[in-house]
């Protein structure tokens, strides 16, 4: 099975959060938790969590240089991780929107 969602983050529907998982039975096989952002007339990644080559995997974006190395975020299942991904950009978009910024 597998899904997606899409919901605002701020009131001026600029920020968004973007969910897509695979589960088989009821375990998430694959997922990915991508923060994005309305800026200068575009949709911009800034943030990707997903479970793409068996591991829960952070990517940052910057504005020079797109998609940097992934690095480990969460050492549980991806279950776990699919959960947690959310949970962080939640939390915390505002600041990694600020830290793609700079």
């Amino acid at each position: 099975m597998s899904g997606s969602y899409k919901h605002a983050l701020d009131r001026q529907d600029t920020v968004r959060l973007s969910v897509r998982w695979r589960t088989q039975r009821r375990d998430v096989v694959d997922y990915a938790v991508t923060l994005i952002v309305f800026e200068s007339g575009a949709w911009e990644t800034v943030r990707v969590y997903d479970g793409a080559h068996g591991v829960n995997e952070l990517h940052r974006y910057t504005r020079s240089g797109g998609k940097q190395a992934g690095m480990v975020f969460h050492a549980g299942t991806l279950s776990e991780g699919f959960v947690a991904a959310q949970l962080e950009v939640k939390r915390g978009w505002a600041e990694m929107i600020e830290g793609w910024r700079r």
